[in-house]
């Protein structure tokens, strides 16, 4: 009798250890169980931790809470001022709800991806190049807005949005470089030209300054003569003033004689003489 009852409890021991290992689950941290039972939900989601379900009638099926990171295939489009671009983001996105993740939609990250593809061609579509270049943060608002609405839905909460890539053309890339260059060639000369109006009013103002001190220009002259030696030539350069030059000139010149003067005189006095001399008609006189 002891004998049979040490078999019995030793056999309904075995068979309870036998459903406890097939009933019990394990849930992770960043995991939550949903229960179907007999192909219907059953219960709350199931928290992290140690959980029970009836063996070969509920179906456990665990759920990943955690952020995933869904990359986008890039999408080829054409922009609002018809140009043509490829442009690839990443979508980052968590289950907040177990159940709808699984009841609502057949795959939520198959769902996710497709609906992400579709409205970044259509943010493509109604944005310029400029925009798609220089003004994405208000791009990847308005595409995480895109996906966010119907995900909800789903149990689905997009957390961010990000636009990683756009390729051009080689055409219009060169376009923009010629352009970008231009822009730059066009500041230049008006930083240039602005630099010359400066300089030109300092100079205007040392002039006036120079003008009413001679001895300044002078103490210029040696300064620059002082600068170029510095920098050991062969060849010394020296301005020299034109005024100075044609003040040589004049006196180098010699002074005018007056015998020409002198000359004329004597010869108008001897014809004089003559036409005395001949007399009246041209002939000699009797004297």
């Amino acid at each position: 009798m002891l004998e049979e009852l040490l078999a019995a409890g030793i056999a309904t021991g075995t068979a309870g250890l036998v459903y406890v290992g097939a009933a019990a689950r394990v849930v992770k941290q960043y995991e939550r169980g949903v229960v179907f039972r007999l192909g219907r939900l059953a219960g709350d989601v199931r928290p992290p931790g140690f959980t029970m379900v009836v063996p070969l009638v509920d179906r456990l099926h665990k759920v990943n809470m955690q952020i995933v990171t869904l990359p986008i295939p890039a999408q080829e489009g054409i922009t609002r001022d018809n140009v043509t671009v490829r442009v690839d983001a990443v979508v980052y996105f968590k289950v907040i709800d177990a159940a709808n993740a699984l009841v609502q939609v057949e795959d939520y990250r198959f769902a996710v991806s497709q609906m992400a593809q579709t409205s970044l061609r259509s943010i493509i579509g109604k944005s310029d190049l400029d925009d798609l270049l220089s003004n994405r943060e208000k791009l990847n608002q308005g595409l995480e807005l895109m996906i966010d609405s119907p995900a909800m839905g789903w149990g689905v909460q997009i957390d961010r949005v990000e636009i990683k890539d756009v390729s051009l053309p080689d055409t219009m890339k060169r376009s923009m470089a010629r352009q970008a260059e231009a822009d730059r060639e066009r500041r230049a000369r008006i930083i240039n030209a602005d630099a010359e109006l400066q300089a030109s009013k300092k100079l205007a103002e040392a002039a006036g300054v120079m003008s009413e001190q001679p001895a300044a220009l002078q103490l210029r002259l040696l300064q620059t003569v002082v600068a170029v030696a510095a920098e050991k030539n062969s060849t010394l350069v020296l301005p020299f003033p034109v005024e100075l030059l044609r003040f040589l000139e004049r006196a180098a010149q010699p002074p005018r004689q007056p015998s020409t003067e002198r000359g004329t005189h004597g010869q108008e006095g001897l014809e004089t003489g003559l036409r005395e001399e001949q007399g009246p008609g041209g002939r000699p006189s009797a004297e």
